[in-house]
């Protein structure tokens, strides 16, 4: 592949409103937060599922591994619906089945619906992860590290905040109640702002600015088909399946 250094700006609807771009970039962390429990909180429900049905801790975990795979797996799959769509029904319907997920954990009497939870939050969780990682660089073509950085954070952010609350819970009106809450909370939430994303190839003319970042880019963009033709693709995608 043939490259060039290119100096971008960003889009031309920011020269008009120059906060937006931030703006856009604040909701995607903040659904970054809102997804990161079902990952790191996981540990949490494991004891109370086990002492409650007598499932042993290696049956429980498969649905985290369940949750893994779909959460990572399927993303270049909804990458393509972003593309597509935009982010905004993309987060919206990866916001339903966050919520949904933990709701059939606060129900789950059996280790196959407990998987098929796990599988439903998985999707869901990686629709707003990649939706929003993905809209940070196309918002901040000038700043892609910062604006990477900053949503990865949020992942982070979002289990440090709430692991009390939910421990709390979990000891006081038990881990289905928990589950309950905290699924159809963190849910509403990613749903309502997944109504004000807004898409940013719409504003893909870029101008060129003194003084911006160089960045090395390809001349043009490539199509799913090519993509996933080329061995560094598939070398990227196994890499990220462990590291999950």
């Amino acid at each position: 592949m043939s490259h060039s250094t290119t100096t971008f700006a960003p889009p031309v609807d920011h020269v008009r409103s120059p906060r937006f771009r931030w703006g856009q970039l604040v909701m995607g962390i903040v659904c970054m937060a809102m997804i990161a429990n079902l990952q790191y909180g996981w540990t949490l429900f494991v004891n109370p599922i086990s002492e409650k049905f007598g499932w042993t801790r290696a049956a429980i975990q498969v649905a985290f591994t369940i949750f893994v795979l779909t959460e990572t797996w399927l993303v270049p799959i909804e990458g393509y619906l972003v593309d597509k769509f935009g982010p905004r029904p993309v987060v919206l319907i990866g916001g339903l089945l966050c919520g949904l997920g933990w709701v059939m954990n606060s129900f789950a009497d059996s280790l196959p619906m407990l998987y098929v939870a796990a599988a439903v939050s998985g999707i869901g969780a990686g629709a707003v992860y990649g939706t929003c990682v993905g809209n940070a660089l196309k918002w901040f073509p000038d700043r892609r590290g910062l604006a990477a950085g900053l949503t990865a954070a949020g992942f982070g952010a979002g289990s440090a905040i709430t692991v009390l609350p939910i421990t709390m819970m979990i000891k006081s009106q038990g881990y289905e109640t928990a589950f309950l809450y905290f699924g159809i909370g963190q849910g509403l939430i990613v749903m309502l702002l997944a109504l004000a994303l807004d898409n940013p190839n719409k504003y893909a003319k870029r101008a060129p600015a003194p003084g911006a970042t160089h960045l090395q880019q390809t001349r043009r963009d490539y199509s799913p088909g090519e993509v996933v033709r080329k061995p560094v693709f598939w070398v990227m995608y196994l890499m990220f399946v462990p590291a999950a």
